[in-house]
């Protein structure tokens, strides 16, 4: 890297690396000084794409197996930033090296992997969406279960994995599964909770982490936790998981209470589900958002009173000098899409119809600028915005760009938002977002989902949200319920 350019593109052919490994490199980059932007990533075609969307010119000769680094500084950088990017980035592909090496070759297929792994051994794909099938079908027909971390598998994929699943008894979590707890273990994005009564399932990664959160604040564990995937209770899927995994969690004996949580379900979907429960030995609690249904938080208290335990009161955290509300629209800007679908119920049912990326009807579509001369609540971690780049509970970058915007637009009136914490999840979130709150005037609240365990400290993300102006609750639903009366008490338009 000795160019002069503010842009830099350098190819590194046969140079691999893991695609998470590559994005927290990136990251990495990215939070230097001197630094726009930046993007360490092997050059596949979604990739490029990506890159150039972002403004950088890759070379026509780039592959697949080249690793493709490209930096843009900002016009104030120093002359060596360059340098110090170039030293940073081969120090932390260095570091990322050393932690993935072994004493002998991996297994270079899922087939092959499987020919050596004990019985009963679960499987975790983590592909582009596309490709997901074979490696998943390979595990399904070994007699494994597979967690699909994989999103943007198509539809007819999915289908194919779950039918072949349940011919041969096992378990497909996802695709798409975001989070899951096996016997007190977490995968993906995890909170860290202690084991207990309850097994969930969840067809919603963020979803399943706000119950953890908050029946952990409540002193009561989940031991499992099996995620499903977002369109497992929908009318082409029919809760092919879901049932295998109440199943699953119904002849556990030390699952005391089951509760399925769900995005809004197909609603025969949910009746045909609802009697399947029915005939199950353990209890089932069902949290299926919608109209006129509880909220994730209800959900939670009803699982509470359903075992004999108390409610207690969730925590909210007040700055030190409130913001007055002013007139305005409401913006949400969430990094989970279920956290985002609650608010929209819980908003929408005092505001009206809710403008979004993901609306809950046809016709509220925001533009492609995700923004609206209305109320409106983006999910950063739909699939169409995190094709190419990481989820946005790993980089913030998108969302943090947004609010920027939003904050500037003299018709918003209050911003609503969401920090999910957990392993997996950006390791300081509030280290970018409270100075981002900071520079704001309008009320901001925020839901911040995570326990007093997780690798973040919740106590600390929540005093720094604070300290920035914003007022944070442990409920998503309480602080969607505080985001609503700011902005009606400041004359919602």
């Amino acid at each position: 890297m000795t160019s002069s350019s503010p842009s830099h593109v350098e190819l590194r052919p046969g140079a691999y690396a893991d695609s998470v490994a590559l994005l927290q490199v990136s990251r990495t980059l990215q939070q230097l000084s001197g630094v726009a932007a930046a993007q360490v990533a092997m050059a596949t075609p979604l990739n490029v794409e990506v890159l150039t969307q972002m403004g950088f010119e890759v070379p026509e000769a780039a592959t697949a197996n080249d690793l493709v680094v490209a930096v843009r500084l900002t016009d104030d950088a120093p002359p060596d930033a360059l340098g110090r990017a170039h030293a940073a980035m081969e120090a932390a592909l260095a570091t990322r090296t050393e932690s993935a090496s072994v004493e002998q070759a991996p297994s270079r297929t899922t087939a092959s992997a499987l020919r050596s792994a004990p019985a009963d051994s679960l499987v975790l794909v983590s592909v582009p969406g596309p490709n997901a099938l074979v490696e998943a079908i390979d595990a399904v027909e070994a007699g494994c279960d597979v967690m699909v971390f994989s999103d943007n598998m198509p539809l007819d994929d999915e289908l194919a994995l779950k039918h072949a699943a349940a011919e041969r008894g096992v378990l497909v979590m996802g695709p798409d599964c975001g989070t899951s707890v096996l016997g007190g273990i977490g995968l993906g994005f995890a909170n860290t909770t202690e084991p207990g009564p309850v097994g969930l399932v969840a067809a919603s990664g963020t979803g399943a982490q706000q119950l953890l959160c908050l029946l952990d604040h409540a002193g009561v564990g989940v031991t499992h936790a099996l995620g499903v995937g977002g369109r497992d209770l929908s009318a082409q899927v029919r809760g092919l998981s879901t049932r295998a995994a109440l199943a699953r969690l119904d002849a556990d004996g030390s699952v005391e209470l089951v509760v399925l949580v769900s995005k809004p379900p197909a609603d025969d979907v949910a009746t045909e589900i609802r009697a399947y429960a029915d005939g199950l030995a353990t209890p089932v609690e069902l949290a299926f958002l919608g109209p006129g249904r509880p909220d994730l938080t209800a959900a939670a208290e009803a699982t509470l009173r359903a075992l004999g335990r108390d409610v207690p009161a969730w925590p909210v955290h007040e700055p030190s000098t409130a913001r007055e509300p002013r007139g305005g629209h409401l913006r949400g800007l969430f990094v989970g899409g279920t956290l985002c679908d609650e608010a929209m119920l819980v908003a929408g049912a005092e505001l009206g119809p809710i403008r979004s990326n993901i609306p809950l009807e046809a016709g509220l579509e925001v533009g492609s600028d995700l923004t609206a001369d209305a109320h409106t609540m983006v999910d950063f971690g739909d699939d169409d915005l995190t094709a190419g780049r990481a989820h946005p509970m790993i980089d913030p970058t998108l969302r943090l760009e947004h609010l920027a915007r939003v904050a500037a637009d003299p018709s918003t009136g209050v911003i609503l938002m969401d920090v999910v914490l957990g392993h997996a999840a950006e390791p300081d979130p509030a280290a970018l977002l409270a100075p981002a709150i900071a520079a704001t005037t309008q009320p901001v609240v925020v839901s911040v989902v995570g326990t007093s365990a997780d690798p973040q400290g919740l106590d600390r993300q929540v005093a720094a949200l604070v300290g920035a102006g914003a007022q944070v609750h442990l409920s998503n639903a309480g602080a969607a319920r505080a985001a609503v009366a700011l902005t009606l008490a400041g004359g919602a338009r």
